[in-house]
């Protein structure tokens, strides 16, 4: 599911984990090695088109992880400890985008947003096909969790 299609069966949900896994500019992307074991690596995520992006150096090894197995999971850059900014988590598959024009595009959408996009011809670009989503927020002193799964 596009993240768009996630925003519209859970508009609440999609906005603040939009606004969280934006905030810092960078997430983490959790991934299987070949032997199994996981990779957690920074990644700077693009939303763009109704799709959640992730861009990475070409041959990277999470993005020969991803091309591998393709389940993945992103987490928001968390700042303290108490987590006071909150948590958005999504679960899903990474989809490797192969299309010249909609690599081009992404292209594009990253350079309005941070001004710079990658050198040379090679990278890997990723559409996440989400299956589920879950927030923490903390609310006082005790934390909210919501959780959204696709049917």
């Amino acid at each position: 599911m596009t993240w768009q299609e996630f925003a519209q069966q859970d508009p609440e949900l999609a906005a603040l984990g939009q606004e969280r896994l934006d905030r810092h500019g960078l997430v983490m992307v959790a991934t299987l090695r070949k032997n199994g074991w996981p990779r957690i690596s920074p990644v700077e995520p693009l939303f763009h088109n109704g799709q959640l992006y992730l861009g990475m150096m070409w041959r990277s090894q999470r993005a020969l992880d991803l091309l591998r197995d393709p389940r993945c999971s992103i987490h928001n850059a968390v700042s303290d400890r108490m987590a006071s900014k909150g948590e958005f988590k999504v679960y899903g598959r990474a989809m490797d985008i192969t299309n010249p024009d909609e690599r081009q595009d992404y292209l594009k959408a990253l350079f309005q947003k941070i001004g710079n996009q990658p050198t040379g011809h090679e990278f890997h670009c990723f559409a996440i096909d989400i299956e589920s989503a879950a927030a923490n927020t903390l609310v006082g002193e005790e934390f909210q969790h919501q959780v959204w799964k696709a049917h």
